[in-house]
């Protein structure tokens, strides 16, 4: 027994045809007409944001490493951290830490997918 089997006719024969659809071909995209920036840096402290912040702003999508300063000064790292949250939703780019001791900074045109 399916869910169809309590539903009236007509919302039966709705469904259905809603889900008809027609494809719509999609052009291959060959060539990138802009080149992408990447940047890796080293997060040092609160006084490194700024700096970074400057590079996302600028179009470049940053890779933080992050682990020696979360080892050696775990309170520096923490305030750089919420420092780099407030300034990302203040700028509109995009912010997301890695198991590897990373964060990765990214601009508002790029989208990182999480699973």
């Amino acid at each position: 027994m399916a869910l169809e089997d309590f539903l009236p006719e007509r919302l039966i024969y709705r469904r259905k045809r809603e889900e008809e659809y027609e494809e719509i071909p999609v052009e291959e995209v060959t060539e990138l007409q802009e080149k992408i920036n990447v940047r890796i840096e080293k997060l040092g402290g609160t006084a490194d944001v700024d700096r970074i912040v400057k590079y996302v702003k600028r179009g470049f999508i940053v890779f933080l490493k992050t682990k020696e300063l979360q080892k050696r000064q775990f309170v520096q790292f923490q305030s750089s951290v919420l420092k780099l949250k407030r300034l990302s939703k203040n700028y509109g780019f995009d912010l997301v830490g890695t198991e590897d001791g990373y964060l990765i900074l990214a601009p508002k045109f790029v989208t990182i997918e999480r699973e």
